[in-house]
Formats: C-alpha cells, structure tokens, sequence
C-alpha cells in the first residue's frame, strides 16, 4: 500500500494573504517594482547623480543626451538651455516631487479622516456642516480651486501643497464617513460601547482600523495625482519656483526648447507619465488585495 505525499499548508499570515491577492494583477506589481526603484533613486540621488542639479556647464547648453548626434557622455540625458544636467535634476526631483507627494497625502489622510470619523460617529449638526462644507470644496473645479488659493497665498511649493491638501480633503471626509456609518453599529462596537469604552477611543481604536482599507487605496491614487497637479501648478508657475529641480518647473522652463531641443521637455514629462502610471497600476492592486468583495 502506497502512501501519497500530503502537503499540509499552515494558516495564511494577513501579509501573505495580502501579498497572494496583490501578485495577481500583473500591473500592480509591475507599478510597485517602479514605484521602488523611483523611491531608491530619490533617497540616492545625492550619490548617484553625476552632477549637481543646480550646476551650469555654459560651455555645454542644450547638449543632446549621450545616444544622440552630437551628445556627450558626460550628460547621459543632455543638458537644458542653461547648462544643467537633466539627469541629475530628474533624479532630484523624484525627491522632491515624493516629498511633496507624501506632504499632500498625509495632511490630507489625517484631517480627513478626523473629520470623517467626527461626522459619522456623533451625525447630526456636526455630520451636517462638515459635509455640506465637503460639497461646497468638491463642486468646484480642482486645479481652479488650487490655482485660486496659491493666488492668494503666493506662488511656492508649501502654498501649493497646502492648496491641494485642501482640495483633496473630501474625498477622505466622505470616505471615512461612509465607513464610519458601515461599522459604528456593529456587534464589536456595540460590546465595546457597552463595556464603556469612550467616543474617542471607539473612534480611533476600535472602528478606524477596520475603515483603513479604502483609504489606503485612495491615499495611493491620491499621492498620484498629487504628483500630477503639482506638476501643473508647476508649469503654470504657482508651484516650485526655479532652480528647484520640479518636474513640472522642469517642462515650464523647457516649452520654449520644444521644437530646437526634444529632450529637454521629453524626459521630465515621460517621469511624470510613468510615475502616476506606476502609482495607479498599484492603486489597483491594493484595492483588488483589500476589498473583501473583489476576493475570489
């Protein structure tokens, strides 16, 4: 009598769980691979870069990167119309532009959910004019409401990270007060309630980390297009102001090259589409590994 190999498979760990759903989607995991090596190139750049990113080689202006006629191997990517390495300023401002990013994302994600939290758990009056603020910030156009506020604060990068932190802000207030409403009234609040846990800590301890899925992949969409609008108030000038290597400041100082120097607006702008790619391709793997209905 034979006896068959039996491969006997433990529990899964909520991180292998996690990690098995993740896998699935291709995208994701392609988006988070360069999502990796964007931060490693960020928190490098002080040594890999070959140049500073505020250095002038006047000798070399509008030098076409290495592969082209002409190009230098001392400038891999080519130089822009004052002599600077792109290069060196592209992996610089993947610094900055993740800095920024995660400046926006995170002011956003903890007055939102405060506020969310705050509006579903008490309701009444307090639900009532939190929401109807949220309606009045999500009615208007985005980028116009962000255009406005830096208007009046001054063109900078901290004015324009506050102004989108503003402008992202009902989403996380919805968000939250939408699961706020899906869970305050089930059993394990009620037992907690019951054994006198108070409203700050049902709130925080006990209902929050069952809410924090969702917003974990908004947060992730979101710090995309955090990337994205900065960006455009860069370009449009309201943002980074020069000679910060800013990926959108970048394409603003470069429009004038378009037709003379292809690669000095082409790079800046293939990091930004690849970056927001990369991040929405992760975005949608983290919804597919959290939400519980999307789980075969």
């Amino acid at each position: 009598m034979t006896q068959s190999n039996i491969t006997v498979q433990g529990p899964r760990t909520p991180l292998n769980e996690f990690w098995f759903y993740f896998k699935q989607n291709r995208g994701a995991v392609i988006g988070l691979a360069y999502v990796s090596f964007i931060v490693l190139l960020a928190v490098l750049a002080d040594v890999l870069a070959p140049h500073s990113p505020t250095d002038q080689f006047r000798e070399f202006i509008l030098t076409p990167p290495a592969f082209s006629e002409g190009g230098s191997s001392q400038f891999l990517l080519g130089t822009d119309g004052v002599g600077r390495d792109i290069l060196s300023r592209l992996m610089h401002g993947a610094r900055l532009s993740l800095l920024i990013g995660l400046f926006i994302v995170s002011i956003s994600l903890i007055m939102g959910i405060s506020l969310g939290l705050f509006a579903g758990y008490f309701g009444g009056f307090l639900d009532t004019a939190i929401m109807r603020i949220s309606d009045i910030l999500q009615s208007l156009p985005a980028l116009l409401l962000a255009i406005g506020i830096v208007a009046v604060l001054g063109p900078s990068i901290v004015n324009a990270g506050l102004a989108l932190s503003l402008v992202y802000l009902p989403h996380y207030i919805r968000l939250t007060r939408a699961s706020v409403l899906a869970e305050k009234n089930r059993d394990y609040v009620i037992s907690s309630r019951v054994a006198g846990a108070r409203s700050m800590r049902l709130m925080f301890i006990t209902i929050l980390p069952n809410c924090l899925a969702p917003l974990i992949v908004q947060a992730t969409l979101g710090f995309s297009n955090a990337i994205l609008d900065m960006a455009a108030l860069g370009f449009l000038g309201l943002g980074a102001q020069p000679p910060l290597p800013e990926w959108g400041t970048m394409l603003a100082t470069a429009k004038e090259f378009i037709q003379s120097a292809w690669w000095v607006v082409t790079f800046p702008g293939l990091m930004i589409l690849t970056t927001v790619l990369a991040f929405n391709l992760m975005g949608d793997g983290l919804r597919d590994a959290l939400d519980p209905k999307l789980k075969q």
